[in-house]
């Protein structure tokens, strides 16, 4: 499945007391992120706060999200869960409200061994038909999919595509050695989305896409075409704006960076908060700088 140079894992936004879904303004998001370098929408990612939502937000959330795109992207539903049943139910859904795909999150908290991971994705992967992207974030799940159970995994037809957030490059290396041409890796990570590519990647499912997805569109075409340094020039100057993106947990910084586009409100759910004055200044300063920089290379 192609899912493009660039897959936004979008922000769910919530209406002013964090109550209710906002629907006015996920409208009006997804429309900025298919006219701003965004090939794929990621909904219901880890970014879309989606342990916060109940299990009907999460369907009412998808089935918007495929009727609001109609088609002129793919679209990805975030449907892993740390109880196996669950997850195939949610996939099960996923498929029959029409997405193109669903990712599903290595089971966290559990602590299963590899074999119980592996037994995992593909006792759900089989009872769908939609492709299955994996997601590999240990950061947050306690756990890693091991590069061997990866490459065990991609033998499962549907099983087509990893989000690698281990920020492991030789792990990610060696994820595509041991993987067919037809199973492709993106970064989870924005900043390391260039030293992938350098190594065989595809691509990134991204955070920063939010608000600079024509720029990180521009350098992964950049190096595609084998302009390298043109490309670096933009990695470069993107990685400070990166690390102010997840200076404080995701994703209250680039919800309040969308709240100055006018784009949502930056409302986030507990136990997440929303940033302090002192740390809206912090990100102000890096934003700003940004702009700046990115008069050289626009």
């Amino acid at each position: 499945m192609n899912l493009g140079n660039i897959g936004t894992a979008m922000v769910t936004p919530f209406t002013k007391d964090g109550a209710m879904v906002d629907y006015k303004h996920l409208a009006g998001m997804i429309e900025h992120l298919i006219s701003n370098g965004t090939d794929t929408i990621v909904v219901l990612g880890t970014t879309g706060e989606v342990p916060t939502l109940s299990t009907e937000e999460k369907l009412d959330v998808l089935k918007y999200t495929v009727d609001q795109v109609n088609g002129r992207v793919p679209v990805i539903a975030g449907v892993g869960d740390n109880e196996t049943y669950y997850s195939k139910i949610m996939a099960q859904k996923a498929e029959v409200a029409g997405v193109d795909g669903v990712m599903l999150v290595a089971p966290y908290y559990n602590k299963p061994n590899q074999r119980g991971i592996y037994a995992h994705f593909v006792d759900i992967a089989q009872s769908v038909t939609v492709p299955v992207m994996l997601y590999n974030i240990p950061g947050r799940t306690g756990i890693n999919i091991a590069p061997e159970t990866v490459a065990a995994l991609s033998k499962v037809p549907n099983i087509q595509i990893i989000k690698e957030a281990s920020g492991d490059l030789d792990q990610m290396s060696e994820i595509l050695a041991s993987t067919d041409d037809d199973f492709t890796v993106y970064s989870g990570d924005d900043g390391l989305t260039l030293p992938l590519l350098a190594v065989g990647g595809h691509g990134v499912i991204s955070v920063a896409a939010h608000v600079v997805g024509n720029d990180m569109q521009r350098m992964i075409t950049l190096f595609k075409e084998g302009k390298h340094a043109e490309a670096a020039k933009i990695h470069q100057a993107l990685l400070p704006l990166i690390r102010a993106l997840f200076a404080q947990p995701s994703p209250a910084p680039v919800k309040y960076a969308l709240s100055k586009l006018g784009l949502c409100n930056d409302n986030v759910r507990l136990p997440i908060v929303d940033l302090s004055a002192d740390e809206k200044v912090a990100f102000d300063e890096v934003w700003d700088h940004y702009f700046q920089l990115q008069k050289t290379f626009a």
